[in-house]
């Protein structure tokens, strides 16, 4: 069964752009997704979609079992409980430990102080940086924070990990550490699905590349290219 299924979605702005056009999709429990395409194409919009950051317009979705079109405002942080999101910018919580900022996405489902140690420690183990436990985000170099960011978005162990250029800031030895990781967090069976810009990444470690251009998806290839030259 599919972990993402989206069928003849279709996403409009308020200002009458047409963001996405009957995308239809589907991604299997496990796989390793890039999805490429110029600035512009729709890529952000579509995975806004996947966790509920936006709501479908037309056309139906459904991710990790949670219907996107019926999911009632209440019931999204369970949807993101699912869904782990890393972002090109960290979004790490300035004022907060690297303890703090990854426990706390588990206090707030109500995790107990114990589950939280132990799980900030295996996460923080995973990434690397239990060095860094007590440290606060502008001691942390950019690679740092996004190891910390990649550490928050699994600690509730999601089904699915959506990354929106996770590289996008980062020079290319972390840009290349932060991929080892996301490799080694797939082989541990989570989902990944992941925006980029980044073709060296797309062309080295192959996976399967969806293309959006103009809202649509015009390219669907197991171990694909990048194929742009932005």
């Amino acid at each position: 069964m599919s972990i993402i299924k989206l069928s003849n979605v279709s996403k409009k702005y308020s200002n009458g752009t047409t963001a996405l056009r009957n995308i239809s999709l589907e991604i299997e429990p496990g796989e390793f997704t890039y999805i490429v395409g110029p600035s512009g194409a729709g890529k952000s919009t579509f995975i806004k979609l996947l966790y509920r950051e936006l709501k479908i317009d037309r056309g139906s979705g459904t991710v990790a079992q949670y219907d996107l079109s019926k999911l009632k405002r209440r019931d999204v942080p369970m949807l993101r409980r699912s869904v782990g999101v890393v972002f090109q910018d960290y979004k790490l919580l300035p004022k907060k430990t690297v303890f703090e900022n990854i426990s706390y996405a588990m206090e707030v489902i109500g995790k107990s102080p114990r589950e939280i140690k132990k799980r900030v420690n295996e996460v923080l183990d995973l990434v690397g940086l239990k060095h860094k436990i007590r440290s606060f985000p502008n001691e942390l170099s950019g690679g740092e924070q996004q190891r910390v960011a990649i550490a928050r978005s699994i600690a509730n162990a999601p089904k699915v990990l959506i990354a929106d250029e996770p590289t996008g800031n980062l020079d290319p030895e972390n840009s290349w550490e932060i991929m080892n990781l996301l490799e080694k967090i797939n082989l541990q069976g989570t989902t990944i699905l992941m925006a980029t810009h980044n073709s060296q990444i797309v062309n080295t470690l192959k996976h399967r590349v969806i293309a959006i251009e103009n809202g649509r998806i015009v390219r669907d290839q197991e171990e694909g290219v990048y194929g742009y030259d932005d």
